[in-house]
């Protein structure tokens, strides 16, 4: 079994810091490709888009962002081709934010690319362990809080 960076004592090389690594190991993974200039936060607001459209108040809350902020995110994305903004037929004060031809292969090169990470860590732990690992992050994925 490999050891973790020996910067980090042992008695401080809890949960939120182990995944922390991985993340920074997806975040450099992703910074080493070219993505068009979009980086994960811009990903993570295409994944949470439905196709059927959203508000951009509902996004928000699904990405955990305020709305101003959410805003900024989709108004960028929608520069770059990969979303498009629409009044509410019901109601034309709300705007409707829905994924475009390019953000939908976006979203699925990202995931693709994503499943490949998964898999190196599957290979390095094994594919039953690393089972069980993504079984438990579900499960607590599940009970996770989004908040602004």
């Amino acid at each position: 079994m490999s050891s973790v960076n020996p910067l980090f004592p042992s008695s401080e090389r809890h949960a939120a810091l182990l995944m922390g690594l991985l993340m920074r190991e997806v975040s450099q993974t992703f910074a080493a490709e070219d993505w068009g200039g979009l980086r994960q936060s811009h990903f993570r607001v295409l994944a949470s888009t439905p196709t059927q459209g959203v508000s951009i108040t509902e996004l928000a809350e699904r990405v955990g962002m305020t709305k101003q902020g959410c805003g900024q995110f989709v108004t960028h994305l929608s520069g770059t081709g990969h979303l498009r903004v629409e009044p509410d037929p019901d109601d034309a004060r709300v705007r409707v934010v829905r994924r475009t031809p390019a953000g939908q292969r976006t979203v699925i090169s990202v995931t693709r690319r994503v499943r490949r990470i998964e898999a190196d860590w599957a290979e390095r732990v094994g594919a039953e362990r690393y089972a069980v690992f993504r079984s438990v992050v579900e499960e607590l994925a599940q009970g996770a809080v989004v908040a602004d």
